[in-house]
């Protein structure tokens, strides 16, 4: 694909930056460089925030009824449908993204949410309701309403941009909201693309506005006295930094932070049906998944035969240029992000944890930032490698006694995003899946995380508050309560 070049898309307008520095975007498969875009400056993000105060405050948007948002929305659907094979050509050139990843998580899943957003969930959500119509003594009558929340500042990572942007524009505007999107400084050109489809929908001058950056960019959409609300998705460290940074004009935060899921297989589950679930949770994306399974729980008994199991699925996983329709594996986002992958893998040598698969760079791909799809045996559930998240095509196994043992497992962590339970009794595998402290857990592989009827979002340190569907439309709305005296 040709090189893009993009300026910043503030107040309905394509505006270049108050700065001279610029984001080269690499194809992280190729190392090329394959669009420019600004560094926004501080002052670039105050002119998007107050682009999205002034479209709240005195602009159109929140003051639409729901179908008529819903009808702008829906033209917006129309325009990435329509140019969904751009889309895909970004996915794989900005975020290193496989073709199969590109036709499900990475562009048509997220198309089909935002079209489910403003075609069922928007023109039927009950934005104002009867409330109860007596108290104790009085007799009295009001509604309860649901308003858009104000200015949301959605911050975005780079591991599926254009489907993180989606989920969390598509609520924001369904809510009424006006919004300043700043996606990863990896992978802005999706998020770009998304200025075109506001321009092709005749979404309002204001209501999307898109900035890049990274630290202070950030810091600046955290801490402004005009943004209401923050969307993040990132790691659990920046995402501490960003829930103090929101503390002192006390804005509503919603964080899908970090995960180190377990996939836990009883003693009587099939294995032929579980090893796809192991490999896949340990190379989709090159392991760069936050609510990817990757700390692969087995009773004692299964231990060896799954081991093997997944050596040969791995063996079959081609790694390679995403460019490739056959790959089933592509590259890590970054030279830094392989380092940090690299420094983990050494790190659980240095505990004592073996090597059962990979460990190193592919052969034949000196360019690129690859990593060998990695599997450790040996492993202790405290080891830094059973703990903290790899954000690379790294997984673990460790064995358990029984389903107390594998529940106690699964729980020592500072995460809770994901899950998995696998069982030839479907009432046993339940049992132990309402005792882990997570999000969201799939028995024996069924669809939990890519449908806007389920909420996605996370336990303890992996977040706050849920996205998706209906769940995430809630995350952009106060609540009103209105009344009065009947008599």
């Amino acid at each position: 694909m040709a090189d893009l070049t993009y300026r910043l898309f503030i107040d309905g307008q394509w505006q270049d930056s108050d700065g001279p520095s610029t984001l080269e975007v690499l194809n992280p498969a190729t190392e090329e460089i394959v669009g420019v875009v600004p560094e926004a400056t501080r002052s670039d993000v105050q002119r998007a925030i107050r682009a999205a105060r002034a479209a709240f405050d005195d602009g159109p948007w929140p003051r639409m009824s729901a179908r008529e948002r819903s009808v702008i929305m829906l033209r917006m659907a129309d325009a990435m449908e329509r140019r969904a094979e751009e889309i895909k050509a970004l996915s794989a050139a900005e975020a290193g993204s496989v073709r199969w990843l590109q036709d499900s998580i990475q562009v048509t899943l997220p198309i089909q949410h935002f079209r489910d957003m403003a075609e069922r969930i928007l023109p039927s959500y009950k934005f104002e309701r009867a409330a109860e119509s007596t108290t104790v003594g009085l007799l009295t009558a009001g509604v309860i309403r649901r308003e858009a929340y104000g200015v949301a500042a959605l911050i975005s990572a780079y591991n599926f941009p254009f489907f993180l942007n989606i989920m969390k524009l598509a609520p924001a505007l369904a809510a009424g909201c006006t919004v300043v999107l700043k996606p990863a400084p990896t992978t802005p050109l999706e998020a770009f693309f998304l200025g075109e489809i506001a321009e092709e929908a005749g979404l309002p001058a204001g209501v999307l506005n898109i900035v890049t950056g990274d630290v202070e960019a950030g810091q600046e959409l955290t801490t402004h006295p005009d943004v209401d609300l923050i969307s993040f998705t990132g790691s659990d460290t920046v995402g501490r930094l960003v829930y103090g940074q929101a503390a002192p004009t006390l804005k509503k935060v919603v964080l899908e932070l970090g995960g180190k899921s377990a996939n836990i297989i009883l003693d009587d589950a099939d294995l032929a049906g579980v090893v796809q679930s192991v490999v896949g949770n340990m190379v989709t994306h090159a392991g760069q998944g936050c609510a990817l399974l990757t700390r692969t729980l087995v009773h004692e008994s299964k231990y060896d035969e799954l081991v093997g199991m997944v050596k040969y699925g791995l063996d079959q996983v081609k790694v390679g240029d995403p460019s490739d329709p056959t790959v089933m594996m592509g590259p890590l986002i970054s030279a830094a992000q392989r380092d940090k992958v690299e420094a983990l893998i050494k790190a659980g040598l240095d505990e004592g944890a073996q090597l059962a698969y990979g460990g190193g760079r592919p052969h034949g791909l000196e360019k690129g930032f690859f990593v060998e799809p990695t599997l450790f045996v040996g492993v202790e559930n405290t080891m830094t490698i059973a703990q903290k998240e790899f954000f690379g095509p790294v997984g673990v196994i460790i064995p358990f006694k029984d389903d107390q043992d594998a529940v106690r497992l699964a729980n020592e962590s500072d995460f809770g995003l994901g899950g998995g339970v696998w069982s030839g009794d479907p009432a046993r595998a339940y049992a132990v899946a309402t005792q882990i402290r997570t999000g969201f857990i799939s028995i024996n592989g069924g669809g939990s995380g890519v449908t806007p009827f389920q909420p996605f979002g996370g336990y303890k340190q992996s977040g706050l508050g849920r996205e998706w569907g209906e769940f995430g439309l809630e995350e952009y709305l106060q609540t009103k309560s209105i009344a009065w005296n009947a008599r």
